[in-house]
């Protein structure tokens, strides 16, 4: 590829604008890496907020079935630690729907330092609130263990997902849509290397 070769065009709103690139490197393996570092991200900032929703709304609108009946599907995984505390269980309701409003918002925006400050936030709970189930594993048979640790420790994963460094874009070529769109005749690459998602 030469030299100040032309990228595929990017669509902004119903503009198209068509990007220069520095030509130096190979387009579609560059896209890729792109597309999916930030698919990946996310998807665990989708699937962490889908966990926080139904943990967050059960326990604020209906605290006692909360305490009673979670997880569900016959199993009772916060009865058998201690006694029901209509505070405190509310208290859990609203901290997931925080959770689950900066997970929201890493989906939508999708940058890198809103993707962080969920990852961020998720561990502060997570690792903690692993860390006492896993000290407190004696009141569940074996599929309430299996299922205390594969679900608090794949929210700790997820979360881990968020604060990973996405691909870096080589040095010279740190362009977006958004910062293409205002020229409509293209730019040239920046001077630093910039993280994509």
């Amino acid at each position: 590829m030469r030299r100040g070769g032309r990228l595929p065009r990017c669509v902004h709103g119903r503009a198209q604008v068509e990007v220069t690139w520095c030509g130096c490197h190979k387009r579609r393996g560059l896209f890729r890496q792109h597309s999916v570092g930030v698919r990946g991200k996310r998807a665990a900032a989708a699937l962490l907020a889908l966990s926080a929703a139904e943990v967050g709304l059960w326990a604020s609108i209906a605290p006692r079935s909360f305490y009673r009946s979670f997880p569900g599907g016959g199993r009772h995984w916060v009865s058998v630690i201690g006694p029901y505390d209509e505070h405190l269980v509310r208290d859990v309701g609203g901290l997931y729907l925080s959770l689950l409003a900066i997970s929201v918002w890493a989906l939508v925006r999708s940058q890198p330092e809103i993707m962080r400050l969920a990852g961020v936030a998720w561990l502060v709970f997570s690792l903690p609130h692993l860390a006492f189930h896993a000290a407190h594993l004696g009141p569940f048979g074996l599929a309430g263990r299996v299922g205390n640790m594969v679900t608090l420790g794949g929210t700790v994963v997820l979360a881990m997902v968020l604060l990973l460094p996405g691909p870096r874009r080589p040095a010279g070529t740190d362009v977006t849509c958004d910062q293409a769109a205002p020229s409509l005749g293209g730019v040239r690459a920046g001077k630093e290397t910039g993280e994509v998602g």
